[in-house]
Parts: structure tokens; sequence; C-alpha cells
């Protein structure tokens, strides 16, 4: 849809808050967003110059634009999480969560059974859950069966039968695992009081369930029934024992969830640690993928709505290390300094970090562990699913990085024989290339790269890699050309939305098996060329090698530049600002010297 188009059916556009989406030529869903004015949040993606790539390639696919009004801002964001999570549209984040989990389930019966299932059903049933571990979950139900009694038959005990005497007791009466209810040797109001303790210790609630305990154990010495207090003491033992293996915090801590984050290029990690009464009863970690480098506030905010739905949560307390955008009013946020709240947000952090360094070890462990034969096995398959004249022992792959739009560098990593040849890896400074331009970036790089290969008489790879799709990959074959090497190595793109893998000149791309073994030495490669070219980056930045022409201007040191940077997201968009704009974020003194530099270079 270009700028003309959108201009015709603006006005059309609601101003009520809402949701939006972005729909292509053949009808798919690209991008669902939400908005307090929905007019005027589709209008900034006409009207915005996108230093983003991703952005600009997502506003010229856009076709048709439907929208859904909502009452409130609250209902908008609900909305966002629940059609996002339907329908995974191309550009939105997305959450690489895909698991079934456990449920504890009490049937909706008369004396209800409780036992483990992985379907929800709606027949009035009530769920516990869910579990992010079957063995938890297999925990929990041998410790209810040792102390709590309840019945395992699915025979139909409603009042008329037990009345009618249609049943006998099993051995699980005689075992002491259950009442024996179907004689009418239980009540049904002693059978709900089982019921409910369970549901406290499900929810890590466990002094209603003690105090039952004893409670129960006072009573039956009051009627001299030592043995049968006895029992009830070993109980309350288990209890004990159980409450002490729990993670506790501090019980003033109450009931909260806990969130933190950790970025890592275009993957953000995000754990949820859910506290009840000072219990932490469940621990989580998710990886999401940003499609259109959002910040770390929204898609910590996504992740938040995505599992407080998915497990269930009724915390009315969030702790983050940063606030973000939730639109609830009966939630608290908390961003903690000190105490207990901060060393849970600490704990989850560790949690987070340690899950992606799990991760990393993983990857790396895909090749690395295999022999020698089973690596030769990997890349002959590799060769055939490419459809390569010859086995890829030589694979290099290349990457472009930016930061805050401004400051373009590139990363080259070598693999050989499966496993990365790190002597090989190179880091380009980019040389020709003025602003932020993808496809002029790869063309020089892989031109620098290949012309010192020839010169060289160096071998040239079997596979080049190119990670970014059509676009860069066509930038990249006309460098191959000028250097008149066609049919010296291959090229394929990799778009990075879908893991597509593109030929130079096929219309249609190569969509690998998603647990290939061919596509896990893909995304090693790809890991690692993101990996190098952002540890590049940093380097350059902490050491002070990259600057900008705001840099130029006498009183405006690095930190403010940083801070425009995070605000206006580019060096241009900076330039653009108005002077108001600019005192909002820097002040007077500042902005009108910036400002002053601004008109000096118009002038010239």
């Amino acid at each position: 849809m270009t700028q003309e188009e959108f201009t015709s059916i603006s006005n059309t556009i609601p101003v009520e808050p809402g949701i939006y989406k972005y729909y292509d030529a053949a009808g798919d869903l690209l991008y669902v967003g939400k908005a307090k004015s929905l007019r005027k949040r589709v209008s900034s993606y006409f009207s915005n110059t996108f230093t983003n790539y991703k952005t600009h390639e997502l506003v010229g696919r856009i076709a048709t634009i439907e929208f859904t009004i909502v009452n409130s801002e609250q209902d908008a964001f609900l909305l966002e999480n629940s059609l996002i999570k339907n329908f995974q549209p191309l550009f939105n984040i997305n959450l690489k969560d895909d698991k079934t989990y456990p449920y504890i389930v009490i049937k909706n019966e008369s004396f209800p059974r409780v036992f483990f299932t992985r379907k929800k059903i709606n027949d009035g049933s009530q769920y516990l859950g869910p579990f992010t571990s079957v063995g938890k979950v297999s925990e929990l139900l041998e410790f209810i069966k040792q102390n709590i009694p309840l019945r395992t038959c699915k025979l139909a005990l409603t009042p008329a039968n037990i009345e009618k005497k249609k049943f006998k007791v099993c051995l699980e009466y005689h075992l002491g695992n259950c009442k024996g209810p179907c004689e009418g040797l239980q009540t049904l109001a002693d059978y709900a009081e089982g019921v409910d303790s369970i549901k406290n210790l499900l929810k890590g609630n466990l002094t209603p369930v003690i105090q039952h305990f004893k409670l129960a154990m006072s009573n039956h010495i009051q009627l001299l029934e030592f043995e049968k207090a006895e029992i009830i003491k070993k109980k309350l033992a288990h209890l004990q024992n159980y409450k002490a293996k729990s993670t506790i915090v501090n019980e003033r801590t109450g009931t909260v969830d806990v969130f933190s984050i950790l970025e890592e290029g275009d993957t953000a990690y995000v754990n949820y640690l859910a506290v009840n009464n000072g219990s932490i009863v469940l621990t989580k970690t998710i990886t999401l993928n940003k499609k259109l480098d959002e910040p770390a506030a929204e898609v910590l905010s996504f992740a938040i709505a995505q599992l407080r739905a998915t497990f269930n949560s009724e915390a009315k307390e969030i702790i983050l290390p940063f606030a973000v955008e939730y639109p609830a009013d009966d939630i608290i946020q908390s961003i903690p300094q000190a105490g207990d709240k901060k060393k849970l947000l600490e704990l989850s952090e560790k949690n987070v970090n340690y899950f992606k360094e799990e991760l990393k070890k993983n990857k790396m462990l895909l090749l690395e562990n295999k022999t020698a034969e089973q690596i030769m096995e990997v890349l002959k398959k590799l060769q055939i699913d490419l459809q390569l004249s010859a086995i890829p022992t030589h694979i290099e792959c290349f990457d472009n990085s930016n930061f805050q739009g401004s400051f373009p560098v590139s990363a080259m990593v070598c693999f050989k024989n499966g496993l990365p040849s790190k002597n090989d890896y190179r880091r380009f400074n980019v040389k020709t290339v003025t602003g932020i331009n993808d496809f002029a970036t790869m063309s020089e790089v892989v031109y620098r790269r290949y012309k010192r290969i020839e010169e060289e008489q160096q071998p040239f790879p079997q596979l080049v890699i190119i990670d970014g799709g059509k676009g860069q990959l066509s930038a990249a074959m006309e460098s191959i050309k000028k250097l008149n090497l066609e049919g010296k190595t291959t090229l394929v793109g990799l778009a990075k939305n879908e893991e597509e893998l593109f030929f130079y000149g096929d219309q249609q791309s190569i969509k690998l098996p998603w647990g290939s073994e061919s596509l896990k030495l893909i995304r090693r490669i790809r890991d690692e060329v993101h990996r190098y070219g952002i540890t590049f980056h940093r380097n350059l930045r902490s050491k002070g090698s990259i600057t900008n022409e705001l840099e130029q201007i006498e009183g405006v040191g690095r930190a403010t530049i940083e801070v425009l940077l995070k605000k206006f997201k580019s060096v241009k968009k900076v330039k653009a600002a108005s002077t108001e704009e600019l005192v909002a974020v820097i002040g007077v003194a500042k902005a009108s010297l910036i400002t002053k530099f601004v008109e000096q270079q118009l002038n010239k």
C-alpha cells in the first residue's frame, strides 16, 4: 500500500482504541497491533521514515487493513495477545513454545476424582495448573495419595447408588488410601475437605492443610484414638518435610509473579517465577523471536500476558526489572531496588541467564559431540537437500549489524568439516556505504572477501550463506558477478523470519524439515555469525571506535547522544526533530546546540 493509497482511506480509520490487522495481497495476515487511537497508530506506519529494514518490508507488503474497536486499552491488549498466539502473524513476535502442559483435574462429579491429564474438557471440572514438569505432577499426585485419601475408581457414586448399596469397598480402602464413600463410609462433606486441602496444596498454600491435620490429630487424642492420631502425626511430618523442600522465599512476600528478560540480537528470553504465599511453585523460561526490532519493554509485556494466561495466574502484583505497558488496573508493578523482592528478581535473572547458556551449549554440542563420520553424513545430507555439486566441507556465512539505526558493520564466520574454523572468521568495517543500506553493505563485504580470496589463491567455500533473504542475496550475487566468480561457489539467502532458503533467481524458497540435521547445522552457523557480529559491534562501541556526526557538536557528550538515540532511534531522526521535541529530552541548552548545528549544515 502506497502513501497515496493510505491517505485516501486514512480519514475512515476510527480514533477509538482497538486492534489493527495488516494483510498482504494474498490475504495472509502479516501483523496484529494494538492502539489507544487506531487512526494515530496506523498513520504512523505511513508517515514515519523507518531505518528498520523489516518495518519497510512490512509496510511494502500491506494490501488491506482491518480494525476491531474495543472499549478500553486493556481490552485491546488482551485481544492483541490472543490473536498473536492463535495466528502467529509473520511480522509479530514469535513465541517458540508449542508444548502441551499437564494439569491436575478435579472431576465434576459426586466424590470427585483427582488425576493427571493433558486435555482440558469443558465439562465443569476444575483444572489446576498447568505445570511445566510431568515429574512434578507425578510427585504431587503421589504426595496426595499418601496424605489425603481419595477414591481412584470410576464408579458412579451418586447418592441413589450408594443408598442402594450397589458397590463394595476395594483393596484401596483396606490399604488406607480411600475411606470407602462407595459404601457410605465417608460423607460428602468430609470428602470435600480433602479436596479443599488438595486445592490449597497445589496453590502452594500449605498453612490451611497443616491446620486441618493438626485439628484432626487433636480430635483423635481427645477421643483417646491414639493410633489414628499417630497416623495423622506422620502425615503432618510428611507435609512439613514437603514444605521444607519447596523453595521458600518469605511468607510475607505473598502471591506475586516475577519476570526478567535477556536479549541477544533478534532473540529474547523471558523467565517467569510464580510465587504463592512465599513459595516458588512454578518456574518457566520461554524464547521469543523479535520481528521488527521491538524494544525490550514491548517484548516483556507480550510475554507477561502470554505466561499469565497460560498458567492461570491470579497474582495481583508483578515484579519486573523495569516498567512496562500492562493496562490492567488491578495489577501492581513493582521494580524493587533492595529487599526480598529484589532477591526474587535476581533469582529470575539467574534462571534466564542459565537457560540461555544451556541453549547455547546444546547448540554447540549438535555437531561437536558427533564423530567425523557422523558429521560427514550431515554434510552429505545438506548437499542433497540443497542439490549442491559438492559436499559443503567449507561453508561461510555473512551478516550485517548496526546500532540504533547507525554504524553498520559486517561479520563472516567459517565452518570447515561442520565445525567452526575461528582463525578464518572475518570482521568488516564498512567503507563505501553511507547510512544504513543492508544491500550495499552486503555487496561491499562479499566483494572484499572474495576478491582477496582470489588474489591469494585460497580455496573457495562450496556454500556461502547470506543471512537476510532475497534482497541481500541479490546484492551479494552482483559482487560475485563483478569478480567473474560465478560457478566457483553456491550462494543461498536465509530469510530470518521463516528460516527459508533462497537461491539466486528462484521464485520459490526451500523449507528444510524443522528437525532435520541440515537445518540444525544452518541454524548453528547463523547463530554463530550473529554472536560474532554483535560481539564485534559491542567492542567497537565500548572502545569508542564508533562515532557519529553529533559528536562534532561542542558541548554535547556521548551520554547525551545515547539518550537521543534511544529516544529517536537514529541520527537522521535526531536532526529532523523539532526544538520542542529535543528540549523535552535533553533540556533547552543542549537542544539549542543541536538545532544550531543542524541549521549550519543546511546552510552549507
